[in-house]
């Protein structure tokens, strides 16, 4: 059997479902949604602390303090791991095209490949603003790329995401091998949330009540059930990387690193004080955002004991490991979350509302809190009545972060709405305005571009 390469490798339907399969598995790698990911989202925000034990987690704790540099190695993580994801989604949406095979499987597996370089590019442009724009394969040669503006990013994010919406079946039309791939409702979904973020409140409100309308999603009716094992991929799922307890691949040390700190992990990313301090009185999602020492994890295996290196008796519930995983959870399962349709829900009640459409809005945020409620006494979460367009700003803002507390979601909503510097300082963290709100260009890049590339300001 002949070598692989770039040359001679995209010939076949199966050449092109393998390139594929390649860029979905660097969404559970380490740099792009582990030890890094979780400190520039949650750590970073007033959500979470550092957590494990004080000495530990150097590289994290520049996070919880603000005081990353271009040297930063969670920087340059998050760096290579999300371009590295971009390059493979360049390849197949390059070069699957030209491959004699099923159309409308090759039209598929084009429009996934769309859906996650625009996921990629997504974050990125959030945590760094303008960036190289990198659309085709680079040849070794083509390391002087200097960086598109925001308006560039958004506009690329957006036409994949359009393109990918078009072609992309809809979750129920997947069969059941295909679970986890990217849907017609995930690409409209995420198109939700990226006109959200540039403030396009009538396109938000389109694409989300596109995926409301859809039919397709439903609110799970137990919340705590969403963040377990036998939760995953439920109805209110609408995208989320898949992960397994496995020797042989596919698994994350997402949960092994906020594990149970020794026995189930490492302890990072604590839920604050302030989180914890912030949700209204009853809210069950509270119970089941924050596990707590001596409490029983969700699927009654086993009990979080305390013991000498627990520093921090609280954990990340929604990242908890069960007692099945080997080990410490190195191999472990747990699919991340990251596009729920409580999610989508609450987007539409915001643009609605900054539209004038209050009444409208009310709808769907109160959607959402019916289903915390449960069957608790109506006292517990009040149905919201307010049509006032400022309050009813701020008790969505709320609700988002009771909703999605610990879901990686916390730092973007800051930085999208303006308040990150005001949230900062007030919780006593070291934020510079006109410097945090963007992340520094690893310095490694900007040395490799031959100057190309230049540093955002303040660092």
């Amino acid at each position: 059997m002949g070598l692989l390469t770039s040359d001679n490798f995209f010939e076949t339907g199966e050449h092109a479902i393998q390139a594929l399969n390649a860029t979905y598995e660097m969404l559970p790698d380490f740099r792009t949604h582990v030890f890094a990911y979780i400190a520039l989202t949650d750590i970073i925000s007033d959500d979470a602390d550092k957590g494990s034990t004080p000495s530990d987690g150097a590289p994290v704790l520049v996070a919880d303090e603000f005081t990353f540099d271009p040297g930063s190695l969670i920087i340059d993580d998050s760096w290579q791991g999300y371009y590295r994801g971009v390059k493979r989604a360049n390849w197949v949406i390059s070069r699957v095209p030209e491959i004699d095979m099923d159309a409308a499987l090759r039209d598929r597996i084009v429009g996934e490949a769309k859906f996650l370089r625009a996921y990629f590019y997504f974050k990125m442009v959030r945590w760094w603003g303008a960036l190289p724009l990198i659309l085709e394969p680079l040849n070794r040669e083509d390391i002087a790329i200097p960086r598109s503006s925001d308006d560039q990013i958004y506009a690329s994010i957006i036409q994949d995401l359009t393109d990918a919406a078009e072609v992309l079946p809809l979750r129920s039309k997947y069969a059941r091998a295909d679970l986890g791939r990217a849907t017609k409702g995930a690409a409209q979904g995420l198109l939700a949330k990226v006109y959200l973020t540039i403030k396009d409140y009538p396109s938000a409100a389109e694409w989300a009540l596109k995926v409301i309308n859809s039919g397709e999603y439903t609110l799970a009716e137990n919340y705590a059930r969403i963040f377990t094992v036998a939760g995953e991929n439920g109805p209110g799922s609408i995208f989320e990387i898949q992960a397994k307890s496995s020797l042989d691949g596919g698994w994350t040390q997402f949960g092994q690193v906020q594990g149970i700190r020794p026995t189930k992990g490492w302890g990072f990313n604590r839920p604050s004080d302030n989180l914890v301090s912030s949700y209204e009185p009853g809210d069950p999602r509270l119970q089941a955002t924050v596990l707590y020492v001596g409490e029983v994890v969700p699927d009654g295996s086993y009990v979080v004991e305390d013991n000498p290196e627990m520093f921090n008796e609280r954990y990340n519930q929604k990242a908890w490991l069960p007692d099945s995983e080997r080990g410490n959870g190195r191999e472990g399962g747990g699919n991340i979350r990251v596009l729920r349709y409580a999610d989508v829900l609450l987007m539409a009640a915001e643009a609605l509302n900054e539209m004038g459409q209050s009444s409208e809005a009310l709808t769907y945020l109160n959607m959402v809190r019916d289903r915390a409620r449960g069957n608790l006494p109506p006292q517990i979460l009040r149905r919201i009545e307010t049509a006032d367009q400022s309050q009813l700003r701020e008790i969505i803002w709320k609700e988002r972060r009771a909703e999605l507390a610990m879901e990686q979601h916390r730092w973007f909503d800051l930085l999208r709405t303006g308040r990150a510097e005001s949230v900062m300082k007030s919780v006593g963290k070291n934020f510079q305005s006109g410097k945090h709100e963007l992340l520094p260009i690893p310095q490694s890049e900007i040395d490799l571009s031959a100057g190309a590339v230049d540093q955002n300001p303040g660092y």
